[in-house]
């Protein structure tokens, strides 16, 4: 019998290849892995009952982000995210209040089968015009009107987006505590952003709960995430944590994430703050370097390159192959962005090589193709009621005037075009066309 992914796996090590996409610690050895793979033997302690070695790392976890109450997740940051939004959950039900919440639309699948598993209405905010597809940036003015309007349960945030965009935290908080809603935030890309020069994680700008994913941007392994709360938030949230992660969690977490949860404390107490903050700055000098070339970026995030490669005269697809054709594999690619993730991990090596490489690639004509615009679709149905649907897998080009049955179409956390529970429509279907998408489960009739 032949082995396929352990191929594919081997085959990638042994490539060379420069690594601009996730998981943060690039290929680089952390510890040897099978010795480390057990159970919760005794001395162990138990996950989501830590009252040991696990509650004892929590805590210094704790104190290097500065949060209430911090607990691992084995499984990404998708645990982390179901947990909040229960815990947000269970305080509404004491005050009364409906399960609703404020989102923007940039928002990853989970929220929508947290949503689903949760019986939870959303009301979104849009992006604008001129975001397009991939980013939503969301103001304090605009949280504040809205929370003046309608009651909500939580507000919750997507921040840093997948290009790199960061909507202000510290003022969309402030929105928020005046209105008395917790504020829930996403920051699944940014577990770095609390050792930056300047601090600039959410918790530090008054979040009431976020996630972090360790492995995206830290050197852990995949799945390594943290839910934190924040020392202002309601006290019930940091009460009953644990119980909300082991709510959604599986009862057999790796010991092999937990450890690289463990081992990355003491690395961001020592040297990996401040090889964090040379990758940011060699990024910042890269993108500079690339807009003297006539490259566009977007985004401010500062340890992620967002290109958007129609003003040079390329696709992010075909940019994205040229790199690939160099030994080089970005993490996200599509018709206009090139996304690309370096980490404290990737060595002055590797950027030399993007750099030399993004430079030797000729300018053309710009593409002047432009994405559809997204319209607001009608709400047909809850995402609980389409996603426990029967449903049919159907051309995506026979979709207009169809409810749809999965989480979300599109990329999250880019803007979905449609979520579950959504009427399709033609303008739905452009969208569809100019992103590939070629079907979509719709609810049967």
């Amino acid at each position: 019998m032949n082995t396929p992914v352990c191929d594919f796996l081997r085959a990638y090590r042994e490539s060379g290849a420069v690594r601009m996409h996730m998981p943060g610690h690039k290929g680089k050895p952390l510890t040897g892995p099978e010795a480390s793979d057990l159970t919760e033997i005794a001395g162990a302690d138990e996950l989501y009952r830590a009252r040991g070695i696990l509650r004892e790392s929590e805590e210094n976890a704790a104190a290097l982000f500065g949060s209430a109450r911090t607990v691992y997740s084995a499984e990404g940051s998708s645990l982390c995210i179901r947990a909040m939004l229960y815990l947000a959950c269970l305080r509404a039900a004491e005050r009364g209040l409906p399960r609703r919440i404020l989102a923007g639309r940039n928002a990853h699948k989970t929220l929508m089968t947290a949503a689903a598993l949760l019986d939870l209405e959303i009301d979104w905010i849009y992006p604008g015009k001129e975001e397009g597809l991939l980013s939503c940036r969301v103001t304090g003015e605009r949280i504040a009107s809205c929370l003046r309007e309608k009651e909500y349960m939580a507000v919750y945030l997507t921040t840093p987006d997948y290009p790199g965009r960061m909507s202000p935290v510290g003022e969309i908080s402030r929105a928020c505590r005046g209105a008395g809603v917790p504020l829930l935030v996403d920051n699944a890309h940014g577990a770095y952003l609390r050792f930056l020069e300047r601090d600039e994680h959410p918790l530090s700008a008054g979040a009431d709960m976020c996630c972090d994913s360790a492995h995206k941007t830290l050197p852990c392994l995949t799945g390594a995430a943290y839910l934190h709360i924040g020392k202002g938030a309601p006290e019930s949230f940091a009460a009953e944590a644990e119980r909300a992660m082991a709510l959604f969690a599986s009862t057999s977490p790796s010991w092999l994430i937990l450890q690289s949860l463990d081992r990355v404390n003491g690395e961001l107490a020592g040297p990996l703050p401040e090889r964090i903050r040379r990758t940011a700055r060699e990024t910042r000098e890269l993108r500079k370097a690339l807009e003297g070339r006539g490259w566009q970026c977007a985004g401010d995030e500062e340890m992620k390159l967002t290109l958007c490669p129609k003003s040079f005269g390329y696709t992010g697809e075909e940019a994205a192959g040229i790199l690939r054709g160099q030994g080089i594999e970005c993490e996200f690619a599509d018709p206009d962005y090139l996304v690309l993730m370096p980490s404290s991990e990737t060595g002055e090596e590797d950027l030399r090589r993007l750099r030399e490489a993004l430079e030797g690639i000729p300018r053309r004509e710009p593409v002047t193709e432009r994405p559809p615009e997204l319209k607001r679709l009608e709400r047909a149905m809850s995402v609980r009621e389409a996603m426990l649907s029967p449903a049919e897998v159907i051309p995506a080009e026979q979709a207009a005037g169809r409810i749809l049955a999965d989480p979300c179409v599109g990329c999250p956390p880019a803007v979905p075009p449609a979520v579950a529970g959504e009427r399709l429509d033609e303008a739905a279907a452009a969208v569809f066309r100019y992103y590939g998408i070629r079907e979509c489960a719709v609810v049967r009739r």
